[in-house]
């Protein structure tokens, strides 16, 4: 089995990568991650996160697979797992949970671009990361030259994608490729915790906000002003929204259990206390 999935009783999926020698990325392994988002789909989970069994998050495709192909065939081959690993990150990033990335050790290539997939990562002392690409003679997969653009600019994109220089987790930290880094003992703990905190929370408003954020470099400041205010109009309407402003007037924790429509119940996030009250 190359990947690992369960939906524990809030509705957080935790999807484990654990193929060992690096989570190398073979054909298998890219279905693997397509089924995973698929399940998650069909569950209507409240929030994903993603994880690498072992030392390293995930070394990219696996260049000993490829090797054993010529041609036509290995042309074929990579088509098949760009598909299917392609299939997955469109899954996942059209959910309205949001998506956690916890990755330590190694992250290279396409391991690089699942980590930039996040909504929320974050990332071991220990981790380190590559583009690694153009290295082999390869070009980018994965949403990396997508991501990256979006994440750190373009000139630092190209940077990293040109020269495949490793970048450590402060240095990834300082670029905006990660948004925390901890210590790797404290990794699973606090990406574990951030991921079920979202799992509790607003599902629907966090949906339109990731799409909100996406679309927000295509398109004008008028229109997106425009588009803002519909999505606000219609979220203050909806039983979300109106559970969050009952909740926060009368001081106690809001409880979004079902009003999503998603299959999963839980209960509510964080509410700040009576003394901190504002919008």
């Amino acid at each position: 089995m190359r990947v690992t999935v369960e939906v524990d009783d809030d509705g957080l999926a935790r999807v484990e990568m654990c193929r060992g020698a690096g989570n190398a990325i073979d054909l298998a392994m890219a279905r693997a991650l397509l089924d995973a988002a698929q399940e998650c789909e069909k569950a209507r989970v409240r929030a994903v996160l993603l994880t690498g069994r072992g030392r390293s998050f995930c070394v990219g495709g696996d260049l000993k697979e490829f090797a054993g192909l010529s041609g036509g065939r290995l042309a074929d081959h990579l088509t098949e797992v760009t598909d299917a690993l392609h299939g997955a990150l469109r899954l996942l990033a059209g959910l309205d949970a949001p998506l956690v990335v916890a990755a330590q050790g190694a992250v290279a290539g396409a391991g690089l671009g699942l980590l930039a997939a996040a909504d929320v990562s974050l990332a071991s002392t220990d981790a380190g990361f590559t583009a690694a690409y153009t290295a082999i003679g390869y070009t980018p997969d994965a949403g990396v030259s997508w991501a990256l653009p979006r994440l750190v600019g373009p000139r630092r994109a190209l940077d990293l994608l040109l020269t495949n220089r490793r970048v450590t987790s402060e240095e990834a930290l300082r670029l905006g490729l990660v948004g925390r880094v901890v210590a790797p003992e404290r990794l699973t703990e606090e990406a574990v915790g951030t991921a079920r905190a979202l799992a509790r929370g607003a599902t629907s408003a966090y949906g339109v906000t990731r799409r909100l954020v996406t679309r927000a470099l295509s398109t004008d400041l008028a229109e997106h002003l425009d588009e803002e205010s519909r999505h606000l109009a219609a979220a203050a309407a909806s039983a979300e929204g109106r559970e969050g402003v009952t909740a926060f007037v009368a001081g106690r924790r809001p409880n979004f259990r079902g009003l999503d429509g998603g299959g999963t119940e839980s209960g509510g996030g964080n509410f700040p206390g009576a003394e901190d009250r504002a919008i």
